[in-house]
């Protein structure tokens, strides 16, 4: 069985981003370890690469068996770009779709 799980959030982006004319959307993809929820690779459609690795660095490492609120946290204080409010939605979006797909929310309810 593999022992890791690839997720996608998606989010609209704000008009005028470069972002927006190459994607459409903005999306987060990561890949999270099945047993202990964490996050081992993530990437971002977000258009430079200083940006996207910005972003791997606020998530990788983090386990979403402690929620989502902890990366939300970070980007809400230190990343000050025009895709924050769709970063945050993305994450969100991420955090659901790992919730529903893996069998944590099951989990978490006993």
């Amino acid at each position: 069985m593999k022992k890791t799980v690839f997720v996608a959030g998606h989010a609209s982006l704000p008009q005028g981003m470069a972002a927006k004319g190459i994607y459409g959307t903005l999306a987060i993809v990561a890949e999270i370890d099945r047993k202990y929820g964490v996050i081992v690779q993530a990437s971002c459609t977000l258009v430079t690469p200083l940006a996207q690795e910005y972003i791997r660095s606020i998530l990788v490492g983090h386990s979403l068996l402690d929620g989502i609120e902890g990366p939300i946290q970070e980007i809400k204080e230190y990343y000050h770009g025009a895709a924050q409010n769709a970063l945050i939605a993305a994450l969100k979006d991420l955090y659901r779709t790992y919730l529903s797909g893996s069998g944590q929310a099951s989990q978490k309810a006993r």
